[in-house]
C-alpha cells in the first residue's frame, strides 16, 4: 500500500513526540519505540522469515505469508516497534500500561493521518517473540510493529464500522 518513498526523520520524530504525550496513569509512560529505517527492514524481514519457518505447524504453513512478511515490509518508509516496559514497582495493573501503549499508538494513527501519511499497527507472531532482535531487557515487551509510509495514490481505503447505536446504552 505504500510507495516505498522515504520519509524524513524529522516527521518520524514529530510522529514520535505526539505518541509520547498519550494519557498514562500515575505517569507510567511504559512506552518506548525502536525505529528502523530502510535500511535495517531487510534484517526484520529476515528475522521474520527465519521465525515463520521454525515455528509455524506444518498445517498452518503458508508460502504466500512467508512471501509477505519478506517482501511486504520493504515498501514502508521506516517500521516503529512498540514496546513496552512496566513500571518496577507494579503500581499499575498491566493492561493499563498495554493500554496506555495503545494510546500512544493512536497518537500515532492520528499524526500520521493528518500528514498524509499511512499508518498501520500490526502484531505479526514474530514481533511478540523478538527479544533478541530488538535487545529487549526483562520486563521489556514488543507489542507490535507500526509501519509508516507514503501510500499509494490509486488506493482507496474507505473505513467502515457496525453503526454506534448499537454499541451504546444510555442510562
Amino acid at each position: 500500500m505504500y510507495t516505498g518513498e522515504q520519509i524524513d526523520d524529522d516527521l518520524i520524530w514529530q510522529i514520535l513526540e505526539n505518541a509520547n504525550w498519550a494519557p498514562t496513569h500515575k505517569n507510567t509512560e511504559p512506552w518506548f519505540f525502536k525505529v528502523l529505517r530502510q535500511d535495517k527492514i531487510p534484517e526484520l524481514c529476515a528475522f521474520g522469515a527465519e521465525w515463520y519457518q521454525k515455528y509455524t505447524p506444518t498445517e498452518k504453513f503458508s508460502e504466500m505469508k512467508l512471501k509477505k512478511i519478506k517482501t511486504k515490509p520493504l515498501s514502508a518508509s521506516h517500521i516503529i516497534a512498540v514496546m513496552m516496559k512496566r513500571d518496577a514497582e507494579k503500581r499499575i495493573p498491566k493492561w493499563e500500561e498495554e493500554a496506555a501503549v495503545a494510546c500512544a499508538v493512536q497518537n500515532m494513527y492520528l499524526t500520521v493521518t493528518a500528514m498524509g501519511l499511512g499508518g498501520y499497527w500490526s502484531t505479526p507472531g514474530y514481533a511478540l517473540k523478538s527479544d533478541d532482535f530488538f535487545k529487549l531487557k526483562k520486563k521489556e515487551k514488543c507489542l507490535g510493529l507500526f509501519y509508516i509510509g507514503v501510500p499509494k495514490k490509486d488506493i482507496d481505503l474507505k473505513g467502515t464500522r457496525w453503526d454506534i447505536k448499537d454499541k451504546v446504552t444510555w442510562l
